[in-house]
Formats: C-alpha cells, structure tokens, sequence
C-alpha cells in the first residue's frame, strides 16, 4: 500500500514539474515579446529602414488601371527584372542614407536611384513642374516622430519627398505617403500627354525582403488651372532578399567609386542650401546630366563637379531647355 502512494506521488510531482517546466517556458518568450514590443518606437523605424539593405532580385510591375476619360487608350503593361544593391552610405541616429545600385548581365553595374531617411525632418522639396522643384519648411510639430524620404536621381538630382509616421502592428511594418514627382525614367523619353506623377508610395517590410507598393495619377499640370487626372496607375515592385555573394560586384564596384560619388552628393548639398527652388534643363551639350557624370574620371574633382551642376540650373523664369552649351 505504502509502495502504491508513492508511485502516485511521484507521478503527481511528474505532473507538477511538467506543468512548471511549461509555464516557465511560457513566461520567458512572453517576456521576450514584451520586451520587444518594448523597443522604443524610433528604434524599431530604424530597423524597418535598414531592412532595406541588401541583395535583392526585384520585379518592377506596372498597369494603368483607369481614367476619367472613356476614349483613353490604356498604355502597355510594364514588367521588368533586376538584381539590385541597396548599400548602406550614411547613418547616424537620425539619417540613414541607402543607395541602389543595378547589375546588369552579372558585371555591369549602373548606379540607380538613393533613399535619404531623415527623423522629424523640417527641411522638404515638392516637385512642381517643368524640371522644377520648390523647397520649404515644416514646423517641428508637423514632422514630430516621422520620418522623411527623399528620393534622388541616378545623378543625385532631387525627384521626389515626402514626411509621415512608420506603423508596426501585427507584426507588419509599413510607410506611406503621397508626393508629386516627374515623370518615372519609362515613361519621361516616351510620353508627353502628362507631366506630373503623383506618387502614392507605400513601403511594406515583408518576411522575403520589402514592397513598394504606389497608386500613382498621371496628371496634367498647367500653371492658374486645377490638375487635369489623365489616368491612374497601380505599381507593385517586389525586393526579394538574395546572399549577398550575388551582389559582389556592385558592392566592388562602389567601394571604388563612393569617394566620387559622396563629392557629387556634397556639390549638390550646396546648391539644395542656398535656393528655395530649383530648374533644371533636360540636356547641355546635347546630354543628360548623369551622362556627364557617369564613367567619368574628372568625377573626383570637386571644381569640375560643381561647374557641370550648375550649367544645369535653369533660372527661376527661364523655360528648361533640351540642349545648350553651358560647360563649354
């Protein structure tokens, strides 16, 4: 009989130290979870940000979708493929600056579009018109916790900005915000039935990498009229995380050409500074400005830089022209 309690006791404290073990368990991921629901909020932004970085195979998507007009004849669909570097170039607690850089046939590599993420940002420029952009200022309260994106050009060049607040819930982190740009790169050598896009840019972290998802309108800009809404858009560009041992050669490539390009970045620095707008022509000497400064040797000298930017900037009156001599 004694024998027999002491096999039920032994399994009742089988059954407690079963029950403890599992409640322990138990308590430590909901304490990990608390603690991670703890992080402040600016830190988790900051993450969501830099997931950004690295390799990446990205489809680019886009379809017209509808337009106010019944006689529209929708444009082709637009697909394409990529392998793609989004390089860390700048970070401090309140600017984390990416830049994208394309590999084409596995060794050519083309220095794409760059991100600049700036916390509680005052600073901003909208796209206008015509080449041109206007810069002003925000109040600290109108940007308190969010974050600014400014997206440049292949040449650094400003194309578009926007300011607003990174959500995290269930799991999901995302971004959104709506800007006025110029026309995307495959359209503005194509089209001229539009000349503002505005941009409904949605950044989604994902499990695989991150989307850009935009609900964009093609408008039509005319200076003293309401925008004219030609025909909306959907684009849906997917950034699929690769190994890093795929980018190799564009993260070889910028380690040879940063120096250059942060002088590039400096130069126009400068010139976002001193102006509350800024026109640019299309072409001088018959070229586009990344084609002056793409591949070029002169690249490290910052006089030769600032010279060729500035024969670029139109003045405020002055209609951007398509082709001048202004470096000569």
């Amino acid at each position: 009989m004694e024998n027999h309690y002491n096999m039920q006791d032994q399994a009742q404290q089988r059954i407690i130290f079963q029950a403890t073990f599992l409640l322990g368990i138990l308590l430590f991921f909901n304490t990990v979870s608390a603690i991670g629901q703890a992080l402040p909020k600016k830190e988790l932004d900051r993450q969501a940000i830099k997931s950004m970085l690295g390799c990446y195979e990205v489809a680019f998507q886009y379809t017209e979708t509808s337009a106010p007009e019944i006689d529209y004849e929708k444009a082709y669909d637009y697909t394409s493929q990529a392998f793609e570097c989004a390089q860390l170039v700048e970070e401090t607690e309140d600017r984390i600056v990416i830049q994208h850089l394309l590999i084409i046939n596995d060794s050519t590599i083309i220095k794409h579009w760059r991100q600049d993420w700036i916390y509680e940002e005052t600073q901003q420029f909208t796209y206008h018109k015509d080449n041109q952009w206007n810069f002003f200022e925000l109040t600290p309260e109108e940007v308190k916790g969010q974050w600014t994106q400014k997206v440049y050009q292949v040449d650094d060049s400003p194309r578009y900005c926007g300011t607003a607040t990174w959500v995290h819930v269930d799991g999901r982190s995302e971004w959104y915000h709506k800007a006025d740009s110029p026309l995307p790169r495959r359209e503005y050598t194509k089209r001229s039935d539009y000349n503002v896009m505005k941009r409904g840019n949605r950044v989604i972290i994902t499990e695989e990498g991150w989307l850009h998802e935009q609900d964009n309108d093609k408008v039509i800009r005319e200076d003293g009229k309401e925008d004219v809404l030609l025909v909306q858009e959907k684009g849906y560009n997917t950034y699929v995380r690769k190994d890093s041992e795929d980018c190799q050669p564009a993260l070889d490539w910028w380690a040879e050409h940063q120096e250059a390009w942060a002088g590039v970045r400096e130069a126009w620095d400068e010139i976002y500074s001193s102006r509350d707008a800024l026109k640019l022509h299309i072409k001088v000497d018959g070229k586009r400005l990344y084609q002056h400064l793409f591949y070029n040797p002169k690249l490290k000298d910052s006089a030769y830089v600032s010279k060729i930017l500035a024969s670029y900037i139109a003045e405020p009156n002055e209609t951007p022209s398509s082709s001048s001599d202004k470096t000569k």
